[in-house]
């Protein structure tokens, strides 16, 4: 799957890789598909429920040289 923009959030901590992909997918289109890069662990539960409270759809999260990635789509929000 193809995304729209990509945010390198690994050696970061929380709640700094969601507080990033929050700012980015403001600036993105309803529909845009954001991809974010993580190593906290903290952000197996974190991202998930960012992407629930925010109106944002989790399409995918999967493995990657020792991060997660996650591909989100950009939905209406509640304030992304």
């Amino acid at each position: 799957m193809d995304w729209d923009d990509e945010i390198d959030a690994r050696g970061l901590l929380c709640p700094l890789p969601v507080l990033r992909a929050r700012k980015r997918l403001l600036a993105l289109p309803e529909g845009a598909v954001l991809r974010v890069l993580a190593d906290d662990p903290a952000a197996v539960v974190d991202m998930p429920h960012f992407c629930a409270e925010a109106g944002h759809l989790l399409l995918r999260a999967s493995e990657e040289a020792g991060a997660t990635a996650w591909l989100i789509r950009r939905g209406p929000g509640r304030g992304a």
